[in-house]
């Protein structure tokens, strides 16, 4: 499985999931330039990911632009032919602006830039402790659509406390019912606005994020 990773002007968090990739995880991974266009080297085995960052400095709206980019016009394609795509905080966010995922992500509920480790659980009960770092998380959808990513197990994390528990405290961002990241209805699409490539090395005393990374991206079972 090889892993391209798609750098925007304003990318931030693009060296960082580079490290997480190939260091902690040791996959073979190619930093892609927005202005380029090719993903021939790629297969639907693959992996694009869009990481963190200010994309054109967030100028319109968060992604907004990027969503324009030549490479994004690839990997909406790469996408619709069932190659895996990663968005991670300002990555989610092109993702949405591209509709490769329903939804929006909104302006934090308490008009505040969040910087500090969160707690998220999935479907398994499991808990992990990870990043959020973004001043625009709040996810936001009408009651149907919402209803729908929760029948469809689109929901892949939702915000909680340290034991887990789904409570308002827990909520960073004011995101609707907790939710910090989803998939699309294929499950080849995924985006979270928490940072699991700052998660990964022993070095920074939690590896949380390497547990994300491999369940999501290289289908292996969440483990206890």
């Amino acid at each position: 499985m090889k892993f391209g990773v798609v750098v925007f002007p304003g990318s931030n968090c693009d060296r960082d999931m580079y490290d997480a990739l190939h260091h902690d995880l040791g996959q073979e991974v190619t930093m892609l330039w927005h202005k380029d266009k090719d993903l021939s080297r790629f297969s639907t085995e693959d992996c694009i990911v869009l990481p963190g960052g200010f994309s054109y400095g967030d100028y319109l709206r968060c992604g907004a632009i990027a969503r324009f980019s030549p490479m994004m016009q690839s990997v909406i394609d790469f996408a619709k032919a069932g190659g895996k795509v990663f968005g991670v905080c300002n990555g989610f966010q092109i993702l949405c602006e591209s509709h490769l995922l329903p939804g929006a992500l909104l302006r934090n509920s308490h008009q505040q830039f969040v910087c500090r480790n969160v707690h998220i659980t999935n479907e398994t009960d499991k808990v992990f402790q990870i990043p959020v770092a973004h001043g625009e998380g709040r996810y936001y959808a009408d009651e149907k659509l919402l209803d729908q990513l929760e029948d469809n197990g689109q929901v892949i994390f939702y915000y909680c406390d340290e034991n887990g528990h789904v409570a308002p405290g827990s909520n960073p961002n004011g995101s609707l019912r907790h939710i910090a990241g989803i998939c699309n209805a294929d499950r080849n699409v995924f985006g979270m606005m928490p940072h699991p490539e700052r998660a990964c090395s022993s070095v920074l005393g939690n590896t949380d994020g390497r547990q994300i990374i491999k369940t999501l991206l290289m289908a292996e079972q969440l483990v206890g």
